[in-house]
């Protein structure tokens, strides 16, 4: 079945799907680049995996295969104005602070960090799929920033009742060959 796929309606469906938002950064020619991304996914937990898409025109397509390391800081809810940043919309007087893990220049304050060497690099259309070892990660309290729908959002506290599932430790992914009756 050949269908026309008009992109834009494409893109505004897949921004229907709520993220985080993580910037990329890496040293590279004695400076740091970086980029927002919200094309981040966990792929493995053993050995842990993580994989990043990037558009093929961006800066950090071209960086990633020649510098091999790089970050990966999940930003917190109250850091819009670094995700615009590094989305290259420049916030007159932002003062972007880093820190360092292994070597690998980190944003301050968000609410997780991994540190990833590229292991597998695969062309995916007009995209480049980065698959990462995690070397090193942290995790701290505060929520992430969300984006959905080209909006930037918050997580709405819930009042309720934790999972009825504790030992999935936050997962939503089923384990095993679990099918539900359809009726």
């Amino acid at each position: 079945m050949n269908q026309t796929i008009d992109t834009r309606q494409f893109r505004n469906a897949l921004g229907r799907f709520a993220s985080g938002v993580t910037v990329l950064t890496a040293p590279y020619e004695n400076q740091t680049h970086g980029m927002t991304a919200n094309a981040f996914v966990s792929v493995s937990l053993d050995p842990p995996l993580v994989l990043v898409s990037l558009d093929n025109r961006s800066n950090m397509h071209r960086i990633l295969p020649l510098v091999r390391r790089f970050g990966i800081s999940v930003l917190a809810e109250d850091q819009e104005p670094l995700s615009n940043h590094f989305a290259g919309r420049t916030v007159p007087g932002l003062h972007v602070r880093f820190i360092t893990r292994r070597d690998i220049p980190l944003l301050a304050g968000a609410v997780a960090y991994f540190v990833v060497e590229v292991i597998d690099i695969h062309a995916a259309g007009d995209h480049t799929l980065y698959i990462g070892r995690v070397e090193h990660f942290e995790s701290g309290e505060g929520n992430p920033l969300l984006f959905h729908a080209g909006r930037y959002g918050r997580i709405r506290e819930e009042k309720g009742r934790p999972t009825q599932w504790p030992e999935d430790e936050f997962s939503l992914f089923s384990i095993g060959s679990v099918d539900p009756p359809v009726t």
